[in-house]
This record gives C-alpha cells, structure tokens and sequence, in this order.
C-alpha cells in the first residue's frame, strides 16, 4: 500500500524544467580562489591545445599519423574542457547556478559524447604505435592519409552515436524535484538520482554502453602495448629501444590517467557514487586532464620540443 501510495504521489507531484547546479558551496575567499584556478586551467588550456594544432598543421615534418591524431586529440580537448568550465565560471561570477532542462541534457550530450570519442581515439592512436613499433616496414602502406581520416571520422562517428543513446533514455526520464544537481555541470549520476520514475531501463543503458566504450578501446590498448613491449624487449640495440619508448611513453602516459578517472567515475552501478567524492574525480579529468594532455605529449616528444624552440626562436 506505500509503495502504491509513493508512486502515485510521484506521478501527481510537478515534472520540473530546470536544475540549481550546487556548484562548489563554500565561503566568498574560496570562491574567488577557485574561479581564478579554473578561469586560469581554462585560458591555458585553450592556448595550448590550439598550439599544438597549429604547429601541426603548419609544419610539414609532423604531417604524419601520429601527429595528425595529436590535432585530433587537441581540437577534441578545447571542446571538452568548454563544455563545462564557462558556464562555471559564470556562474561564479553571477552567482546564478540554474540551468534549464533542454541546457542541461545538451551539456551532458556534448560531454559524453566528447569523452566517448577521447576513448576510441585514444585505442586509435594506441593502433598507430602499434603499428609504428612492430610493423615498421609496412607502417607507411598500411597507415594512409584515407585510414588516418577513416579512423578518426569513426571516433567521432563512434562517441557521438553512443552518447545519443545514453542521453536519448535520461531525457525520457521525469523529474520531480528535488531541483539541486550536487555538481558543478549537468553528469550522468547526479542528473539520475533526481528522477521520480522508474530509471532501471535508462541505468542499465548507461551502464553497458560505459563499459563498451571504455572496454572495447581499453581491450585494443593493452593488446597494442602487449605487442609493443614484446617487440622493444626483443630490439638488437638500446638505441633502438629508447626511441621506441620515447614514442609510445607520452601516449600511455596520457591513457593511464584519462581511463582511470572513467572508469572510477562510469563504469560502475550509479547508487553506490558519493558525489563530493565524485566532484573531486570530475574537477580532475573534467578539467585539468585537457590541460595536461598537452604538456605530457610535448615535453616528452622531441620533434615537437624542436620545431615550438625554432618557432620561438625565430619570433
């Protein structure tokens, strides 16, 4: 009989259509610290992704596979991080944290879908050293300019596609209130516990696409590393290993730290998430992840510290 009762009083109470994101709700001092942290973290971030993109695209001697998938990964980057961080900050700025329904499944589509691409590029780009390390020969028949754009149109294709199943089951969902997000931008876990009806179907969704999307690339990854580590130990020369290593450290760097926040963050059951816990993870890989990324791939990759040294030389 209560439980009939609940239900029924859910169905009567008012779908809501719009969410107070918390935010970060500490004192002013604090506040401002973090709004120049992250208006900082943003403003580098941009800056240095659009480097990279530009030195590539400029510079005949990185018009390669490698650093084609880099400009991917970057121009990827800036849309990530852009997703969230300006509405963040101006919501410290205003001090107006509510975001309308429509908003929020848009927000939460583009960021899924932009995480979602990261993790098909990166098996991509772990494909391309693969390849790079133990098929050195054939590496410039087999990865042509067509399988470079092929590849990254389907990591795209791929991240966009799934995130709009995910995203399609939680817009059916009603919302009831109550209307706080504990968040900082419209996620997956802290926009489900505010549904009022049955969201077991939109839960088991998410949660089998999550553990695709970070399972099949991470699959592919530890195969082409497998492959990769097998090959340098067997190599004639130490010189020959180094190089080897040098080319595969930045992008396993990169992998390491993308996929263990995921996978902390999505690839298990939504109700056991604590959500200042989830927060924290989120500001990591949300945030400053996209502004790491660059930094590990050019400060270990030799050709890029060289050409950013003569451009800067020259200028």
């Amino acid at each position: 009989g209560i439980a009939v009762g609940t239900r029924y009083g859910m169905k009567n109470q008012t779908a809501i259509n719009e969410f107070i994101l918390l935010g970060f709700s500490y004192g002013l001092q604090v506040q401002i610290l973090l709004y120049l942290v992250f208006l900082v973290t943003y403003t580098i971030t941009i800056t240095e992704n659009a480097i990279i993109i530009f030195v590539v695209k400029r510079n005949h001697h990185l018009r390669k596979p490698m650093y084609y998938f880099l400009g991917n990964l970057s121009f990827l980057e800036i849309w990530y991080i852009s997703v969230t961080l300006p509405r963040l900050l101006f919501g410290f700025w205003s001090h107006s944290m509510t975001i309308s329904f429509s908003s929020c499944m848009t927000q939460l589509y583009f960021f899924i879908s932009l995480m979602c691409t990261e993790c098909v590029l990166l098996a991509v780009m772990a494909y391309d050293r693969y390849l790079a390390v133990c098929h050195p020969l054939r590496y410039p028949a087999i990865m042509t300019h067509k399988l470079c754009f092929q590849l990254s149109i389907l990591s795209w294709a791929g991240g966009f596609s799934i995130s709009l199943v995910k995203v399609s089951f939680i817009s059916r969902l009603t919302f009831c209130g109550p209307q706080v997000i504990n968040h900082f931008f419209c996620d997956i876990s802290p926009v489900l516990n505010l549904s009022c009806t049955d969201m077991s179907l939109a839960e088991t969704v998410d949660f089998a696409l999550a553990l695709v999307i970070l399972l099949v690339p991470l699959l592919i990854i530890f195969f082409s590393y497998c492959c990769i580590l097998s090959t340098i130990l067997y190599m004639p020369s130490a010189q020959g290993r180094r190089k080897a290593f040098s080319t595969c450290t930045s992008h396993f760097t990169v992998v390491t730290i993308f996929f263990s926040a995921t996978l902390f963050m999505y690839a298990r059951p939504r109700r056991i998430h604590p959500f200042n816990l989830n927060k924290i993870v989120s500001v990591f890989y949300a945030v400053f992840t996209p502004a790491l990324n660059p930094l590990i791939y050019c400060l270990r990759n030799k050709e890029v510290k060289d050409i950013l040294r003569k451009m800067i030389g020259k200028s």
